[in-house]
Order: C-alpha cells, then sequence, then structure tokens
C-alpha cells in the first residue's frame, strides 16, 4: 500500500521536468511515513494514495527547511541536502515540493485544502516559536507542548482528518486522537535524542539542547534539580559536549527521573487521544486499528 504512495510522489517529482528536483528529491530519502500509514488505515477512497503523498510531499519540504534551520548535516544515517548541496539549494527545493503540494492538492474537495494547507501554516508558526524558544533556556512546558502541536502534531492532525473526510468518515475523535499522537511523537523523539545512540537515531545523540531546544526532560531537570544542576545546564546550553558532561548529565538525569517524566507525558498525551477514537462513532476495527499505532509508537522507547 505504501508503495502506491511512494509511486505518486515519484509521479508528482516528475511532473515538474527537472532532472536537478528529481537528483535531490531522491537524495532525501525515505522516512517512517506516519501520516501516508495513518491515511491508508482510515480511507478506502481511491485517491488517498494521491492525497497521501501530496501531505508527505509537505512534510518533506518542512525537514528540507529544519534541516537548515538547525543546521542539520544528518537525517536518518544520510547527509541532509544543506550539507551536500547548500541552504540555498536546499531552501528553494523545499519551495518547489511545497510550491508543487498546495497545486495537487486545489482538485481535492475545499475541506481537506483547507485544513491541510492551514497545517502548513500552523507547522510554520510553530517552527518560528520553536527558534523563538531557543533563543534562551525555556522553562514554560505548557508553551513548548503547543509549539510541538503546531510544528509536528498540526500536519499529523490534517492528515488524519482529509481522509476522514475523503471517506466521510466522523472525524471529531480521530481530530483529537492525531494531534495527541503527533505531539506525543515529537515528545518521543526528544526522550531519543538523549537515549539512543548515533545508529539508531541517525543524527548526532544530545544534539537539541545543542541547539537551542530544551525539551521537556530539560525543564523537568532544571526545575526539580538544585542550584549546581541548573548551573550545569547554563553553562552547557548551546555548547558542543564533552564525554564527561555527557556522563554527569546522564547521571543528573537518571537521579532526578527526567526521563520517566518525558516518557509519562507521551503516555499520558497518548492515552487522551485513544480515550477520544474510543469514545467517537467510528468503526470499532478502525478503532483498534489507529490505537495500535499510537501503541507502537511509544513501544519505539523500549
Amino acid at each position: 500500500m505504501l508503495e502506491k504512495v511512494t509511486a505518486k510522489l515519484d509521479e508528482i517529482v516528475a511532473e515538474l521536468k527537472n532532472e536537478s528536483v528529481r537528483a535531490l528529491f531522491s537524495q532525501v530519502g525515505g522516512g517512517k511515513m506516519l501520516r501516508p500509514r495513518l491515511m491508508l488505515k482510515i480511507s478506502q477512497n481511491e485517491r488517498i494514495y494521491e492525497l497521501a503523498a501530496i501531505v508527505e510531499l509537505i512534510h518533506i519540504a518542512s525537514l528540507l527547511h529544519d534541516d537548515v534551520i538547525d543546521a542539520s548535516m544528518l537525517r536518518r544515517q544520510k547527509p541532509t541536502v544543506n550539507a551536500t548541496d547548500g541552504d540555498k539549494t536546499a531552501v528553494m527545493l523545499g519551495d518547489i515540493l511545497y510550491s508543487k503540494a498546495f497545486s495537487k492538492l486545489v482538485s481535492f474537495p475545499s475541506e481537506i485544502a483547507y485544513k491541510i494547507s492551514n497545517a502548513v501554516t500552523l507547522l510554520s508558526l510553530g517552527e518560528l516559536e520553536d527558534v523563538e524558544m531557543s533563543k534562551e533556556l525555556n522553562t514554560d512546558e505548557d508553551k513548548y507542548v503547543e509549539m510541538l502541536y503546531k510544528k509536528t502534531g498540526s500536519l499529523i492532525e490534517a492528515a488524519a482528518v482529509a481522509a476522514a473526510i475523503l471517506d466521510g468518515i466522523d472525524h471529531n475523535g480521530i481530530e483529537i486522537y492525531a494531534k495527541n499522537m503527533g505531539v506525543a511523537f515529537q515528545i518521543i523523539d526528544d526522550i531519543l535524542d538523549i537515549t539512543a545512540d548515533e545508529k539508531s537515531l541517525g543524527k548526532t545523540p544530545f544534539s537539541d539542547f545543542k541547539e537551542g531546544k530544551t525539551t521537556i526532560a530539560y525543564m523537568h531537570l532544571y526545575k526539580n534539580g538544585d542550584d549546581a544542576t541548573r548551573s550545569f545546564l547554563d553553562g552547557i546550553y548551546k555548547k558542543e559536549l564533552s564525554a564527561a558532561e555527557i556522563e554527569r548529565l546522564g547521571f543528573e538525569f537518571k537521579k532526578h527521573g527526567s526521563i520517566e517524566y518525558s516518557l509519562k507525558a507521551a503516555k499520558k498525551i497518548t492515552e487522551e487521544g485513544i480515550a477520544a477514537l474510543y469514545a467517537s462513532d467510528i468503526d470499532e476495527g478502525l478503532k483498534n486499528s489507529l490505537a495500535e499505532i499510537a501503541k507502537n509508537q511509544l513501544n519505539r522507547l523500549f
């Protein structure tokens, strides 16, 4: 099923009739394809493959811009486009993919087109808020979670709702479920930045704090640590960590239960989303199938 989405993606990019774009796009590589997976679970409509490809194209465009903003050299263990071809090329490629996706999106019902295009607005606002928050060590967890919704959750939410609209399915429960899953997805990625090795992570561990991203584990540690702990965090903020600093950071996280706190946050948000799903009027089989996707996401941490 996902092969059909991939084929549609290649078909859409081929319509641009530009070999440079095709070559650069092939360099980006495939990811988890979470959004298409969700969409294919929800909809049986013949146009779902095209719609899923459009959403994935938007997601890829956002990643190209994100890599430039974060100066990321690796994504999924592969060099980023900005690393191999420069920031200008990466930004332009992202712009081309965005605009092509929107040109394809207008052929769908206006409710679907609005939902997805509005998510891109929210995504962009989330990116800006992320940059603003990275100017200093942030300890406002609510503000951070709201940014995660905009930056990650909004497009996952829009993808699921658009698929439901395409099939005429009630989307109220699906909307809450997908929104929460998107936020939990990013919190889990934040935890993995601390706990996973470079091979499984596909990038350098502990890169978030170096880039100025004060994720939930760091917030919890900052609030619950003593003056020496807070002074230590202030001292390593936005800096390359030494082996000794990584060892101390791991000790502090374990001592104060900060990783466990983040995991509980991801579980709580996921469970609230699943509860909204089961309270909806959609088919029981679909409820179980979607709930399984959310639970499997949490299993990435184990």
